[in-house]
């Protein structure tokens, strides 16, 4: 993925798209679990920085209806006149738009990826693929590698088969909280996640089971309509509870039926708590904004509460186990 990112930054290098910075995996497959004995799925979150003459400004979302917390990238644009010179300098997008276009002959963010001053997550993904699509034969790994792009709106997602395996590689996009409908963009805490998850290596005995019960308890509940992310919940929840000797193997029925139990309790409470949201007991390397350690955690049940036949059908797919 750097590979390619690193061919589509030259691509992209006089041009006024988003800055692609290194490319973060996370997710199962970089925690050492996957949810699936199918294909593998390889998740990649590839920061975004303005290009020159932009700023991006994050908006909180006041709308209560939409779970979690979700944020839109204001994109406004940034003066390089010199001090001394303001309005002078002949290439600022602020002051001298129509120069600007002139000169380089490339349109402001504004006018490409927006929706009004808003950054579109859609309009972005269809950029980076028609992108991926474009650059591909650049790179060597398109003699070994058949690519394709599967339908998406919110990721690129890509699937990459050769005449041995095959595998995909879903790319979503982010912007650091430091560079302070369509145009929401939910807030993710998936790095924060994998750091645990490498935290948690550390801890455990060697021939710990835990990530084995994680991909039993993900591959059987996911066919009952349960997401990985709230079986996930339930034994990061058991991970920071259970003392680390608790995790060899032969635990693993014990481990197993504990985390049936919690999924139970939570069902019939129609309650589960983000696990990295309002977490003051997180590991020291795993370092959160304070705003979101003190904040309350999301229900990820939430859409129990709200609907009384889903919640019939989640505790009855559960008794069905």
């Amino acid at each position: 993925v750097d590979n390619f990112l690193s061919v589509l930054r030259r691509a992209l290098s006089r041009t006024f798209f988003p800055v692609l910075q290194r490319a973060i995996g996370f997710g199962s497959a970089f925690e050492g679990w996957t949810a699936s004995e199918e294909e593998v799925v390889y998740r990649v979150l590839v920061p975004l920085t303005p290009p020159l003459g932009h700023i991006f400004y994050l908006e909180p979302d006041t709308d209560q209806q939409r779970p979690g917390r979700n944020f839109r990238v204001l994109v406004a644009l940034e003066c390089r006149c010199p001090r001394e010179q303001q309005g002078v300098h002949l290439l600022c997008f602020l002051h001298h738009p129509d120069v600007v276009r002139r000169v380089t002959g490339q349109a402001n963010l504004l006018d490409t990826l927006c929706t009004g001053s808003y950054l579109d997550v859609k309009k972005t993904v269809r950029w980076f693929c028609a992108l991926v699509r474009a650059s591909w034969r650049r790179l060597p790994q398109s003699r070994s590698w058949d690519l394709a792009l599967l339908p998406s709106k919110r990721s690129c997602n890509l699937r990459l088969t050769n005449s041995q395996e095959s595998f995909q590689v879903r790319v979503l996009f982010g912007v650091r909280r430091a560079h302070t409908p369509s145009s929401m963009w939910p807030e993710s805490y998936t790095m924060a996640e994998t750091k645990l998850f490498r935290h948690v290596a550390g801890q455990v005995p060697q021939d710990s089971s835990h990530l084995k019960c994680l991909q039993l308890l993900t591959g059987v509940l996911a066919r009952k309509d349960f997401s990985a992310h709230a079986i996930k919940t339930v034994v990061m929840r058991l991970l920071s509870t259970l003392p680390a000797s608790q995790w060899h193997r032969r635990y693993f029925l014990l481990q197993l039926s504990d985390a049936l139990e919690q999924l139970r309790l939570s069902l019939e409470g129609k309650h589960l708590e983000h696990f990295i949201v309002g977490n003051q007991r997180l590991p020291r390397q795993i370092r959160l904004p304070p705003d979101i350690q003190s904040a309350t955690p999301p229900n990820l049940f939430h859409g129990l509460v709200q609907d009384p036949d889903a919640h019939s059908r989640a505790m009855q797919a559960y008794l069905d186990l």
